[in-house]
Protein backbone atom coordinates (compact mmCIF):
# COMPACT_ATOMS: atom_id res chain seq x y z
CA UNK A 1 0.00 0.00 0.00
CA UNK A 2 2.02 2.94 -1.25
CA UNK A 3 0.47 5.70 0.67
CA UNK A 4 0.78 4.10 4.10
CA UNK A 5 -1.84 4.24 6.94
CA UNK A 6 -4.26 6.49 7.25
CA UNK A 7 -2.33 8.08 10.64
CA UNK A 8 0.78 9.06 8.37
CA UNK A 9 -1.25 11.82 6.75
CA UNK A 10 -3.67 12.96 9.44
CA UNK A 11 -0.95 13.35 12.22
CA UNK A 12 2.52 12.79 10.64
CA UNK A 13 2.48 16.05 7.89
CA UNK A 14 2.93 13.41 5.64
CA UNK A 15 0.73 15.26 3.51
CA UNK A 16 -2.65 16.78 3.49
CA UNK A 17 -5.23 15.01 2.53
CA UNK A 18 -8.06 17.35 0.51
CA UNK A 19 -11.64 16.74 1.25
CA UNK A 20 -12.71 14.71 -1.27
CA UNK A 21 -10.11 12.17 -0.62
CA UNK A 22 -10.95 12.43 3.14
CA UNK A 23 -14.79 11.43 2.43
CA UNK A 24 -13.45 8.60 -0.31
CA UNK A 25 -11.98 7.21 2.36
CA UNK A 26 -14.83 7.29 5.22
CA UNK A 27 -17.08 5.78 2.40
CA UNK A 28 -14.43 3.43 1.84
CA UNK A 29 -13.82 1.87 5.06
CA UNK A 30 -18.20 1.82 5.71
CA UNK A 31 -18.21 -0.23 3.21
CA UNK A 32 -15.31 -2.73 4.08
CA UNK A 33 -17.01 -2.89 7.93
CA UNK A 34 -20.38 -3.15 6.18
CA UNK A 35 -19.12 -6.42 3.82
CA UNK A 36 -17.44 -7.71 6.97
CA UNK A 37 -20.40 -7.12 9.18
CA UNK A 38 -23.49 -7.98 7.09
CA UNK A 39 -22.04 -9.50 4.00
CA UNK A 40 -19.34 -12.24 5.04
CA UNK A 41 -20.68 -15.97 5.24
CA UNK A 42 -19.98 -15.66 9.18
CA UNK A 43 -20.17 -11.75 10.72
CA UNK A 44 -16.36 -10.77 11.47
CA UNK A 45 -15.69 -7.94 14.07
CA UNK A 46 -12.49 -6.28 13.58
CA UNK A 47 -11.84 -5.03 17.47
CA UNK A 48 -9.35 -2.62 16.17
CA UNK A 49 -10.72 0.48 14.10
CA UNK A 50 -8.29 3.21 14.02
CA UNK A 51 -6.13 5.68 11.37
CA UNK A 52 -2.54 2.78 11.63
CA UNK A 53 -5.45 0.14 10.55
CA UNK A 54 -6.39 1.83 7.53
CA UNK A 55 -3.76 1.31 4.30
CA UNK A 56 -4.05 3.67 1.79
CA UNK A 57 -3.13 2.33 -2.16
CA UNK A 58 -1.69 4.38 -4.73
CA UNK A 59 -5.54 5.90 -5.30
CA UNK A 60 -5.86 6.59 -1.88
CA UNK A 61 -8.08 4.08 -1.95
CA UNK A 62 -8.89 2.59 1.77
CA UNK A 63 -8.33 -0.90 3.21
CA UNK A 64 -8.81 -1.89 6.29
CA UNK A 65 -6.18 -3.81 7.98
CA UNK A 66 -4.53 -5.43 11.00
CA UNK A 67 -7.35 -8.73 11.61
CA UNK A 68 -5.12 -9.58 14.88
CA UNK A 69 -8.02 -8.96 17.25
CA UNK A 70 -10.83 -10.01 15.02
CA UNK A 71 -13.86 -11.94 16.69
CA UNK A 72 -15.64 -14.28 13.81
CA UNK A 73 -17.65 -16.06 16.83
CA UNK A 74 -21.43 -15.34 18.69
CA UNK A 75 -22.58 -13.11 20.79
CA UNK A 76 -22.77 -15.14 23.79
CA UNK A 77 -19.40 -16.77 23.12
CA UNK A 78 -17.70 -13.61 22.54
CA UNK A 79 -17.95 -12.48 26.50
CA UNK A 80 -14.38 -13.95 26.31
CA UNK A 81 -12.91 -11.51 24.41
CA UNK A 82 -13.26 -9.22 27.17
CA UNK A 83 -10.34 -10.24 28.18
CA UNK A 84 -8.60 -8.59 25.59
CA UNK A 85 -8.54 -4.82 24.42
CA UNK A 86 -8.54 -2.52 21.87
CA UNK A 87 -6.76 0.69 21.38
CA UNK A 88 -7.27 3.70 24.09
CA UNK A 89 -9.28 6.30 22.36
CA UNK A 90 -11.15 3.88 20.29
CA UNK A 91 -12.95 1.74 23.01
CA UNK A 92 -16.62 1.52 23.00
CA UNK A 93 -18.03 1.64 26.14
CA UNK A 94 -18.91 -2.20 26.19
CA UNK A 95 -15.34 -3.41 26.24
CA UNK A 96 -15.09 -1.83 29.60
CA UNK A 97 -18.05 -2.90 31.50
CA UNK A 98 -17.04 -6.58 30.28
CA UNK A 99 -20.62 -7.24 28.68
CA UNK A 100 -20.88 -9.17 25.16
CA UNK A 101 -19.41 -7.40 22.14
CA UNK A 102 -20.90 -6.77 19.01
CA UNK A 103 -20.25 -5.73 15.56
CA UNK A 104 -21.42 -2.34 17.05
CA UNK A 105 -18.08 -1.98 18.44
CA UNK A 106 -16.21 -1.57 15.19
CA UNK A 107 -19.05 1.39 14.82
CA UNK A 108 -18.21 2.93 17.77
CA UNK A 109 -14.50 2.83 16.86
CA UNK A 110 -15.23 4.23 13.61
CA UNK A 111 -16.93 7.13 14.57
CA UNK A 112 -14.04 7.81 16.32
CA UNK A 113 -11.92 7.90 13.56
CA UNK A 114 -14.11 10.20 11.54
CA UNK A 115 -13.92 12.73 14.23
CA UNK A 116 -10.32 12.47 13.34
CA UNK A 117 -10.55 12.67 9.77
CA UNK A 118 -12.66 15.35 10.16
CA UNK A 119 -10.68 17.51 12.31
CA UNK A 120 -6.61 16.23 11.21
CA UNK A 121 -5.83 15.73 14.83
CA UNK A 122 -6.27 12.82 17.83
CA UNK A 123 -9.24 12.58 20.12
CA UNK A 124 -7.80 10.80 22.97
CA UNK A 125 -7.95 13.16 26.31
CA UNK A 126 -4.39 11.66 26.78
CA UNK A 127 -2.96 13.94 24.25
CA UNK A 128 -4.26 17.00 26.57
CA UNK A 129 -1.32 19.04 29.02
CA UNK A 130 -1.41 21.21 31.02
CA UNK A 131 -0.51 24.03 28.52
CA UNK A 132 -3.73 23.28 26.39
CA UNK A 133 -6.43 24.34 29.18
CA UNK A 134 -9.02 25.58 26.41
CA UNK A 135 -8.64 22.15 24.39
CA UNK A 136 -12.13 20.75 24.62
CA UNK A 137 -12.51 17.05 24.04
CA UNK A 138 -13.24 17.00 20.44
CA UNK A 139 -15.64 14.31 20.26
CA UNK A 140 -17.66 17.14 22.87
CA UNK A 141 -16.66 20.23 21.15
CA UNK A 142 -17.77 18.39 17.50
CA UNK A 143 -21.35 17.80 19.02
CA UNK A 144 -21.66 21.03 20.56
CA UNK A 145 -20.75 22.64 17.02
CA UNK A 146 -22.93 20.93 15.50
CA UNK A 147 -26.22 21.94 17.55
CA UNK A 148 -25.06 25.06 16.88
CA UNK A 149 -25.03 24.63 13.31
CA UNK A 150 -21.18 25.78 13.76
CA UNK A 151 -19.39 22.51 11.63
CA UNK A 152 -17.51 24.19 9.46
CA UNK A 153 -15.10 25.64 12.31
CA UNK A 154 -14.64 21.78 13.07
CA UNK A 155 -12.91 21.01 9.89
CA UNK A 156 -8.97 20.41 9.68
CA UNK A 157 -7.45 24.15 8.85
CA UNK A 158 -4.82 22.92 7.11
CA UNK A 159 -7.50 22.46 4.08
CA UNK A 160 -8.36 25.94 4.17
CA UNK A 161 -12.27 26.21 4.14
CA UNK A 162 -11.96 23.93 0.86
CA UNK A 163 -14.98 21.70 1.80
CA UNK A 164 -18.25 20.10 0.97
CA UNK A 165 -20.15 21.82 4.16
CA UNK A 166 -23.35 19.55 3.10
CA UNK A 167 -20.69 16.19 3.46
CA UNK A 168 -19.15 17.54 6.95
CA UNK A 169 -22.61 17.97 8.41
CA UNK A 170 -23.17 14.45 7.04
CA UNK A 171 -20.37 13.28 8.44
CA UNK A 172 -20.69 15.16 12.13
CA UNK A 173 -23.77 13.66 12.44
CA UNK A 174 -22.77 10.13 11.85
CA UNK A 175 -19.45 10.34 13.76
CA UNK A 176 -21.24 11.66 16.81
CA UNK A 177 -24.48 8.72 16.30
CA UNK A 178 -21.73 6.15 15.87
CA UNK A 179 -19.98 7.29 19.57
CA UNK A 180 -23.43 6.47 21.70
CA UNK A 181 -22.87 4.99 25.05
CA UNK A 182 -25.73 1.94 24.10
CA UNK A 183 -25.35 0.29 21.16
CA UNK A 184 -28.46 0.46 20.33
CA UNK A 185 -28.50 4.17 19.54
CA UNK A 186 -25.33 3.59 17.01
CA UNK A 187 -26.17 3.04 13.98
CA UNK A 188 -25.39 -0.31 11.54
CA UNK A 189 -22.33 0.23 9.43
CA UNK A 190 -25.38 -0.31 6.44
CA UNK A 191 -27.02 2.58 8.01
CA UNK A 192 -23.94 4.27 7.49
CA UNK A 193 -23.23 3.81 3.90
CA UNK A 194 -26.32 4.92 3.30
CA UNK A 195 -26.15 8.27 5.17
CA UNK A 196 -22.59 9.05 3.83
CA UNK A 197 -23.63 8.76 0.34
CA UNK A 198 -26.59 10.54 1.01
CA UNK A 199 -29.60 7.94 0.01
CA UNK A 200 -30.69 8.18 3.81
CA UNK A 201 -31.32 10.92 5.95
CA UNK A 202 -30.17 10.62 9.89
CA UNK A 203 -30.83 13.10 13.32
CA UNK A 204 -30.05 15.12 15.02
CA UNK A 205 -27.61 13.02 17.70
CA UNK A 206 -27.68 13.58 21.45
CA UNK A 207 -24.79 14.19 23.87
CA UNK A 208 -23.36 10.69 24.94
CA UNK A 209 -22.91 10.70 28.31
CA UNK A 210 -19.74 9.28 28.82
CA UNK A 211 -18.24 11.42 26.30
CA UNK A 212 -19.08 14.52 28.35
CA UNK A 213 -17.64 12.94 31.33
CA UNK A 214 -14.42 11.55 29.51
CA UNK A 215 -14.28 15.71 29.02
CA UNK A 216 -15.31 16.85 32.45
CA UNK A 217 -13.00 14.14 33.87
CA UNK A 218 -9.97 16.03 32.34
CA UNK A 219 -10.87 19.36 32.82
CA UNK A 220 -10.63 18.38 36.22
CA UNK A 221 -7.74 17.41 35.85
CA UNK A 222 -6.15 20.16 34.54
Amino acid sequence: MPNGSLDGHLFKNKSVLDWNTRYQITLGVARGLCYLHQSCHECIRHCDIKPENILLDASFVPKVADFGMAAFVGRDFSRLLTTFRGTAGYLAPEWLSGVAITPKIDVYGFGMVLMEILSGKRNSPETFTSSSDDVEYFPVEAISKLHQADVGSLVDPQLHGDFDMEQVERVCKVACWCIQDNEADRPTMGEVVLVLQGLQEIDMPPMPRLAAMTAQSDETSL
